[in-house]
């Protein structure tokens, strides 16, 4: 490797092969080369075969970190205090996805390292796009600290986009509610913001409410997309409610013009299907996004991404239909979710292929793969997905063409 490897994960890796943990089920080994055979395998081949790399964007990545360095990040006590387990235990997953969990004191600087290690697996040109995480805010726009999650600030995600240009984009994170939302929103175009990031459930963010009209209209004018999490939201909380992330729910936004982003596809959870009226009966959430991907209105403003989509709690129906409906493919935009794909026991390409969506024989070098490399392994899962002969088109994994004003 022409960089020297992340910070503080050389002894995990080394720890994996003295164990010979070849097929890690738990716990990521954080192995960080990738051996020529993996490397050079005909699956990794057959999975740029037609693309071209420049064009290939990562559209969902996180950034995190514990705020070690100047990064400004911030981690709640809902992650942190063993008050809160089994957000506590998902963090220590997080970290260990990440590959930092043996970096104390270095754990900022070790993530991002990790990141820029792993898109050595990649051609020149393919980027990640890096996403900020605004506040909780209540509904007069002021941030609650105490009530979030975490968080990563806008300035933040921009440096490592300006210092590691060859691999990182970036995305802002703006509260709609905050009373100089418009004006931030404005700077971050001006600093080449690739989009905004919204998770509604975590920020008390409501799509459908009038305190976002200014902001839609101003983000319609320049462009800029909205990626908002739909569906269930299991990693991060901080609203009393999940009915926020109800995909019915982006209407207003689409209804101004602004061009949306559903992460993951709604693939996950279930909500009251307003168009029923409020106290309307719980659906799938996957169904209440289908029926607006299939509302003519909104055929140039509605997106996804099919981040998570292969997650074992995602996979099936969601990710089935994805792949069969060819008419959505060219509204589809590829992310990972890094570094939930460094989350072992979320992801059984086996059972994908016992349910008939991958081949038996791609399910070993897959399973290797993403011991060294998790961005690499849910890229080439992805380009050998198929459901009754129908995958995913080289369209969905170009998604600069999306983000990027200049293709647009």
């Amino acid at each position: 490797m022409k960089r020297r490897h992340f910070l503080g994960v050389g002894a995990a890796a080394l720890a994996a092969a003295a164990t010979g943990w070849a097929r890690p089920r738990v716990w990521n080994p954080c192995l960080a080369a990738l051996p020529p055979s993996l490397a050079n395998h005909s699956l990794v081949r057959e999975a740029w075969a037609g693309l071209d790399a420049a064009q290939v964007w990562d559209s969902h990545v996180h950034i995190a970190g514990t705020g070690d360095s100047d990064s400004g990040i911030v981690v709640g006590p809902q992650l942190s205090s063993l008050l809160h387990p089994v957000q506590y235990i998902q963090r220590l997953f997080y970290m260990n996805a990440g590959c930092v969990h043996n970096a104390p004191g270095q754990v900022d600087a070790s993530y991002v390292e990790r990141m820029r290690n792993l898109m050595e697996g990649f051609p020149a040109g393919a980027k990640l796009l890096l996403l900020a995480f605004d506040w909780f805010h209540d509904d007069a726009g002021r941030p609650l600290h105490e009530r979030s999650a975490f968080f990563v600030p806008n300035a933040y995600a921009r440096r490592l986009a300006s210092e590691y240009g060859d691999v990182f984009e970036w995305a802002a994170s703006i509260h709609p509610y905050r009373a100089d939302a418009v004006d931030v929103l404005h700077a971050a175009a001006g600093q080449d913001a690739r989009a905004v990031k919204w998770l509604p459930a975590a920020m008390n963010i409501d799509p459908a409410s009038p305190r976002c009209d200014a902001f839609y209209d101003a983000a319609a004018r320049l462009g800029l997309p909205l990626i908002v999490h739909c569906g269930e939201e299991k990693a991060v909380t901080g609203a009393d409610t999940q009915a926020l992330g109800n995909p019915l729910r982006l209407r207003r936004g689409l209804d101004h013009g602004v061009r949306i982003v559903v992460a993951h596809c709604a693939s996950a959870g279930e909500d009251v299907d307003l168009d029923r009226g409020s106290a309307g009966p719980m659906v799938p959430s996957f169904d209440l996004f289908a029926r607006l991907m299939d509302e003519p209105r909104y055929d140039k403003l509605l997106h996804a991404d099919i981040s998570a989509l292969t997650q074992r709690n995602r996979a099936g129906t969601p990710l089935r239909t994805v792949l069969e409906r060819q008419e959505w493919h060219g509204r589809l935009v590829n992310g990972s979710d890094y570094p939930l794909p460094g989350i072992l026991p979320l992801f059984s390409p086996s059972a994908l292929a016992d349910d008939g969506l991958l081949d038996h024989a791609a399910v070993s070098p897959l399973e290797q793969l993403r011991g060294h490399n998790p961005l690499l392994f849910d890229f080439v899962l992805k380009r050998h997905l198929r459901a009754n002969g129908a995958g995913l088109p080289a369209s969905v994994f170009e998604t600069r063409r999306f983000f990027d004003k200049e293709t647009l």
